[in-house]
């Protein structure tokens, strides 16, 4: 038995590559399927492809918050002490595939889950004049007490996608928030520099995909100013890039001086080293979103907490696998990271 236990060991120190002080992830365990052979596909083929059901039905649960608002959560009750919470991306919901597919995937091991909508994501308006953005840690820390707050719960994990990467590392940089039950994260696809990742996705290749956020951005505008008449809509013809509408809309909305004031409070790679929680982030090195700096190996090179981990390929929440259970590569390594 003390042999096995040993192997068990060595074999997860051999796979994670924890080395005091050297929590780099440093093999490529990520193998992209042929046809997919670059990070733009691997990013647009599960929005366009993947359809991901669950058989046990969520119970939805309406969180009213100190404000008055409301964020609306989908709770997967599997009768466990275990509980996983997950974060969307940008306009993104708690039905997203990929949502689902993480969902699914701990739902199989006796995991309950918690997939929350940020202010106005649920499908109906919110009911402040601000929605979300990238550091909105207040909002998550309601949905970690909702959780933790279920009777027989004593560990729960987050995963965050994204822009709900961000916050799930903003969250967790703020020890004086952490709910004491979280015992580990993942991040997956994380603009941790928000300034140079919104410069990124201004790049003429990723057009597509910065038009495809700035029209549901703009439309929510647009809707929230039925219910606000003060938001000034006269910005909106004359915005053509996200840093644009941060500074017309997300940073003033949410008492932000500017955009360059909102990407400097709210990126998380400035608080990685307060950071005191069991932490995997993956970042593809072909993300078509990700500048160099949200692949600070340097700086985490001699953090005990965080695992960064680069594959090759991936894309931005892509990390698509032939898999008989459905599971991607990423749903699969946050169970083995988590477990």
């Amino acid at each position: 038995m003390a042999e096995h236990v040993s192997a068990i060991f060595i074999y997860k120190c051999i796979t994670f590559h924890v080395s005091l002080g050297m929590p780099l992830i440093a093999h490529d365990s990520y193998k992209a399927p042929w046809f997919l052979p670059n990070g733009h596909i691997q990013t647009i083929y599960p929005v366009l492809c993947r359809k991901v059901s669950i058989a046990l039905k969520p119970r939805i649960f309406t969180i009213i918050m100190a404000d008055g608002d409301f964020i609306d959560l989908d709770y997967y009750d599997k009768q466990s002490g275990k509980t996983l919470i997950v974060s969307h991306g940008l306009e993104g919901n708690s039905s997203r595939a990929y949502i689902l597919g993480m969902a699914r995937a701990f739902l199989a091991e006796g995991w309950n889950v918690v997939a929350w909508n940020y202010r106005g994501c649920s499908g109906r308006s919110n009911n402040t004049i601000k929605f979300y953005h990238s550091g909105c840690t207040e909002d998550l820390g309601e949905v970690v007490n909702f959780a933790a707050n279920i009777g027989g719960v004593t560990q729960i994990a987050l995963a965050g996608f994204s822009l709900g990467g961000n916050v799930v590392l903003k969250y967790l940089g703020n020890t004086a928030m952490v709910n004491q039950k979280i015992t580990h994260a993942v991040a997956i696809s994380v603009p941790l520099d928000l300034h140079q990742g919104c410069r990124r996705l201004s790049e003429s290749s990723n057009y597509l995909y910065e038009m495809r956020f700035l029209r549901t951005l703009k439309q929510k505008i647009r809707d929230k100013a039925v219910l606000f008449p003060e938001l000034d809509l006269r910005h909106l013809a004359h915005i053509h890039d996200l840093q644009k509408f941060d500074d017309y809309y997300t940073a003033p909305l949410h008492g932000f001086a500017d955009a360059l004031d909102y990407y400097r409070s709210c990126s998380s790679l400035f608080v990685l080293d307060e950071i005191k929680i069991p932490t995997l982030i993956i970042n593809a090195k072909n993300d078509p979103f990700l500048p160099e700096s949200c692949f600070p190996h340097s700086a985490l090179a001699d953090h005990h907490y965080i695992f960064l981990e680069t594959p090759a390929h991936g894309g931005h929440v892509g990390f698509t696998a032939i898999d008989p259970e459905g599971r991607y590569w990423s749903e699969t390594r946050a169970l083995q990271f988590v477990e």
